[in-house]
């Protein structure tokens, strides 16, 4: 017997790019029997195309209307959002936000009111926009078979590496376009310092491997140190640059996770991941490697994700985050290695030591890169973020710690290293 659909009576909160996108394609579904009753603004005098009637700066007249079952939450204020969202699930009013900041920094408490309150709570548009990343973590990856998520998560950083390594720009002009075109904000450094990347990797880990980790305290670093020197080894070595965010299985059966530059090889599905698109690859033991391309910012790609929740919770579906019931002994792991390249301008300002292998180095007037082999714990220090430093991983960075000790070092080179950096 099919199961019942219910009819949805929609508060929204937000009606910037994104709401009024919303708006539009809701209004082109009629099959979807959802209405928006009412949204909440915070500049009533501004313009909108939809009927003045339609709004009201009182968030509580939508929080209270006892008709308005579903609060949709589009705003860009954190502080605003989390008490959006513990009014709505308090009043078993169904919850579909986009808001990462918020979802990430507050998930704990979040998953305490879905679960105290049996009341659903999505936020696919949250990661990714179009790509259905959540759902499929969600049901369709066992946690034991599941190797790990990595992908650009974020578009206007992906958009300004595409500028560069296309049209050989420098990192301020590709910024510009970038702002210019409105991809990037007037103030970028939530994407350009890797936080948005990071509070999504936040949200995945949770679907992903059951592991609730507060944002700031997975490693992470944007695309601001990238040299223009570093854009030219990508190109000598038949590389592009990527922000990447990563989740991966260790043998030990925790999780590597770190939002960080990576130089991508042409054989990767991240590689032709253009402009302000997004990319994710799922790994997994019996399926090997699944791919999601798509638009990962702006108003339709974004309603979509929205459309999609909503057409879901007219089954009363909602997340069962069975793997972070079943999981508990995963935890994420600093015991790991980083196969990585490091640029400065003198030898002697990045310590040896920090080194565990030298593969390669090069040194000349210019400025000196070295390539090799570091431990994941001497990132918890802040020397690679240093203006004259910029660390990018290589393709397949993650190295197991037994898998590192069964390869043995290259100690004559990193001898050599050593020696040339005192002089």
């Amino acid at each position: 017997m099919s199961q019942q659909k219910k009819k949805l009576v929609i508060g929204l909160f937000g009606f910037g790019v994104v709401g009024e996108g919303l708006y539009r394609v809701l209004q082109q579904t009629p099959t979807l029997d959802a209405t928006i009753k009412s949204v909440c603004i915070k500049h009533p005098d501004k313009p909108r195309n939809a009927p003045h009637s339609l709004f009201t700066t009182d968030a509580e007249a939508l929080l209270n209307d006892p008709e308005i079952n579903v609060i949709v939450e589009l705003i860009d204020d954190a502080d605003a959002a989390i008490r959006i969202a513990r009014s709505a699930l308090s009043s078993r009013k169904a919850l579909v936000s986009a808001s990462k900041k918020m979802i990430a920094r507050h998930l704990p408490e979040l998953l305490e009111l879905q679960r105290r309150y049996e009341t659903p709570f999505l936020y696919e548009a949250a990661c990714c926009a179009s790509i259905p990343v959540i759902r499929n973590l969600e049901e369709y990856y066992d946690n034991d078979l599941l190797r790990s998520v990595q992908g650009i998560v974020n578009g206007s950083t992906n958009y300004i590496l595409t500028r560069i390594a296309e049209d050989n720009l420098s990192f301020g002009a590709a910024l510009q376009l970038a702002q210019e075109k409105g991809f990037a904000e007037s103030d970028p450094s939530l994407d350009i310092e890797g936080k948005d990347a990071v509070f999504k990797l936040a949200i995945l880990l949770g679907h992903a491997y059951g592991i609730v980790h507060e944002p700031e305290r997975i490693t992470h670093a944007g695309i601001t140190g990238i040299k223009e020197g570093d854009a030219v080894f990508a190109r000598e070595k038949g590389f592009k640059i990527k922000l990447i965010a990563q989740a991966s299985k260790l043998k030990n059966g925790k999780v590597a996770a770190f939002v960080l530059p990576r130089f991508v090889h042409h054989d990767s599905n991240l590689y032709l991941v253009s402009n302000e698109y997004n990319g994710i690859e799922i790994g997994s033991g019996l399926a090997d490697k699944q791919f999601f391309c798509g638009k990962g910012a702006g108003s339709f790609p974004t309603a979509s994700a929205v459309l999609s929740d909503l057409s879901a919770l007219r089954y009363d579906y909602r997340y069962e985050y069975k793997k972070l019931l079943a999981n508990e002994s995963d935890r994420l792991s600093n015991d790991f290695y980083l196969h990585v390249y490091v640029s400065f301008r003198k030898l002697h300002q990045v310590p040896h030591h920090l080194f565990a292998r030298i593969d390669e180095w090069s040194s000349n007037q210019h400025g000196c890169s070295v390539s090799g082999l570091i431990h994941f714990s001497r990132l918890e220090h802040d020397w690679w973020k240093q203006d004259f430093v910029s660390l990018i991983t290589y393709p397949d960075a993650v190295v197991d710690r037994e898998d590192f000790e069964a390869s043995g070092s290259l100690e004559p080179l990193q001898a050599e290293w050593r020696e040339a950096s005192v002089h």
